[in-house]
């Protein structure tokens, strides 16, 4: 019978001669987590003012209903009232939807600004990793070099 080669040794043998470097993936994790954390922020605290913009505009809106919805002594007033009702929504709604438009310009800075960061960060880290590279080869060839003589 066929004897069953040992892909464990096979496999270490194959990581033993493409080293990797751990340090190398641990601060891309941390930078990568980092990131994700501050985005996150920007996003909760959008919501956040998002949900307060929602929650004022709403409460406004219940009570210029409530206005409108008390008994009137004319006819005449229930329509003022409708009117009164649709105008004051129609400039609520303008200052709500600029509120929002707000939030989105905030967004959207902050997060260009920590992508222009995290953009740097990392043309730095591969700056830096190109050169260990580059270091490490030309340090195994001049030992090569030097064995061979």
């Amino acid at each position: 019978m066929a004897k069953t080669q040992d892909f464990n040794a096979v496999m270490k043998d194959i990581m033993g001669a493409f080293p990797v470097d751990t340090k190398a993936m641990e601060d891309a994790f941390k930078n990568q987590a980092s990131l994700s954390e501050k985005l996150s922020g920007v996003a909760l605290t959008a919501a956040e003012k998002s949900a307060e913009i929602s929650n004022k505009w709403t409460k406004e809106t219940l009570a210029k209903l409530n206005e409108m919805t008390k008994a009137k002594s004319e006819p005449a007033d229930y329509a003022k009232a409708l009117t009164d009702f649709a105008s004051a929504n129609a400039e609520v709604a303008a200052e709500n939807m600029s509120a929002f438009a707000e939030v989105a310009k905030k967004i959207q800075m902050d997060t260009v600004e920590l992508l222009m960061a995290a953009g740097k960060d990392l043309q730095a880290d591969a700056a830096s990793a190109v050169k260990k590279a580059t270091d490490d080869v030309t340090s195994a060839a001049k030992k090569a070099t030097a064995a061979a003589k």
